[in-house]
């Protein structure tokens, strides 16, 4: 029990006294980067999947018929 106690001393001193948090603007600056990444990655990939579906639909009426 005693190991378990000093662990959560150590982390707590650790996250109170090392960590370097970002500032408030920091903070937002990466979560708009975040957000903007997402954003574009999601509509890329909206993209190649309607790419994709289209091509195998051409694909599919190619044989259908």
């Amino acid at each position: 029990m005693n190991k378990l106690t000093a662990y959560f001393k150590d982390s707590y001193k650790e996250l109170v006294q090392k960590v370097t948090w970002p500032s408030w603007d920091q903070l937002q600056q990466s979560t708009m980067i975040v957000l903007g990444a997402t954003l574009v990655i999601t509509a890329m990939v909206g993209v190649m999947d309607l790419v994709a579906s289209n091509s195998l639909k051409f694909i599919y009426s190619l044989f259908k018929g």
